[in-house]
């Protein structure tokens, strides 16, 4: 057999070979989601993407015999280390072919291009941070993926072991049963009570996003958003541009009703956004490609019945007092008036056991877990 060649990418036609394997590699795969191929090439060049204004990549291809095997990215996150006083690097975006010593020789030519800028850890999967996807899939291979979740073949487990990296964090994530969570249940049931004697006692109220007044409204996301968040492991600060650019994509797809505010009195103290699974109907065009495409994914995305409840936060002083279960009441009934039967929560660290605890309580199961990997550079 041939050796591996690792080449950076350079220049269009590599930019394309890269963003175009993972859709021949995976292409047998039922569980893969295809993503738009612009939206891809969107996140990868510089210019397109408000990440890279604190952070720097390097892409790697594999070629064997003149044909891709396999790659990945290099990622300096200067954000993420400020913010934790570390000297972590990440890789992502990877895909390989089922061989260690192509998967080994890519982490190598990732970790050499880290080396040069003096990190000392090399972490991942991360495509490109905690804010984007995150996380090997590591259980839950027989369901597909929600949208903006990884999905991998089982394979990439070994090649990453194989290839010295060790458990960093595992990411938990949860799906809603049926017969828990129908809307006559006696679990809802429950929850109302609760939820009620909460925003009676603390005088909480819920109400939705004014798409009328988004720009307002995306002020108050990042008035909370950092907050909510502050000091969770991995977590790293969205800067405006980002959040700019993250709720500009949204937007388009965002039901209004699912994406709520909770209030105690007139102060903001929360908020959640959960998000119709767009993966339903981007799995309708496995080549990515916008036309004719996007004709099968906007007819397909009349009839999802999935939502993925991807951020829902409170201030820290509100930690523990039930406004998440008042938040996820409200996203499930207004959900059920939509036809949506179906949701998932997470990711959620695996050590966070008050949202942890809260999600089991409310009816919901772990059925994937990511992990992401650390290995010394």
């Amino acid at each position: 057999m041939s050796d591996t060649q690792i080449t950076a990418v350079a220049g269009a036609r590599d930019l394309n070979a890269f963003i175009a394997f993972p859709y021949e590699l995976h292409r047998r795969d039922p569980m893969w989601v295809p993503p738009l191929r612009r939206d891809v090439k969107g996140m990868l060049v510089p210019k397109h993407n408000p990440f890279f204004e604190h952070a720097e990549a390097r892409y790697f291809l594999a070629r064997r015999d003149g044909r891709v095997v396999g790659r990945i990215a290099a990622i300096e996150n200067r954000a993420h280390n400020e913010f934790h006083a570390d000297r972590v690097g990440f890789f992502g975006f990877f895909e390989c072919i089922d061989d260690r010593a192509v998967a080994s020789a890519l982490f190598d030519a990732a970790a050499a291009w880290l080396r040069e800028r003096k990190l000392d850890v090399l972490r991942g999967p991360a495509s490109f941070s905690t804010n984007d996807e995150v996380g090997l899939l590591v259980e839950g291979f027989d369901t597909p993926p929600t949208l903006m979740m990884p999905h991998n073949p089982r394979y990439y487990v070994d090649l990453i072991e194989g290839a010295g990296f060790t458990k960093a964090k595992d990411l938990l994530t949860y799906q809603s049963i049926p017969e828990k969570s129908r809307l006559d249940g006696p679990f809802l049931e429950r929850l109302r009570h609760g939820s009620d004697l909460l925003a009676k006692r603390y005088h909480v109220t819920v109400r939705s996003v004014q798409p009328k007044r988004f720009d307002e409204e995306l002020m108050l996301i990042k008035e909370l958003y950092n907050q909510a968040w502050e000091r969770n492991w991995g977590f790293v600060p969205m800067t405006d541009h980002e959040i700019d650019h993250a709720a500009a994509q949204l937007k388009q797809i965002m039901i209004p009703d699912l994406v709520l505010f909770a209030y105690c009195q007139d102060k903001p103290i929360g908020f959640a956004v959960a998000l119709p699974d767009l993966n339903v109907a981007l799995k309708k065009n496995p080549s990515g490609r916008m036309f004719p495409g996007i004709l099968k994914i906007l007819w397909a995305a009349r009839k999802i019945s999935r939502v993925r409840i991807l951020m829902l936060g409170t201030l820290k002083e509100w930690r523990g007092k039930g406004v998440d279960a008042l938040m996820y009441r409200h996203i499930w009934e207004r959900a059920f008036a939509k036809g949506i039967n179906w949701g998932e929560a997470g990711w959620i660290l695996e050590d966070n056991e008050p949202m942890n605890n809260a999600l089991e309580r409310m009816g919901f199961v772990v059925y994937k877990r990511h992990r992401l990997y650390d290995r010394p550079v």
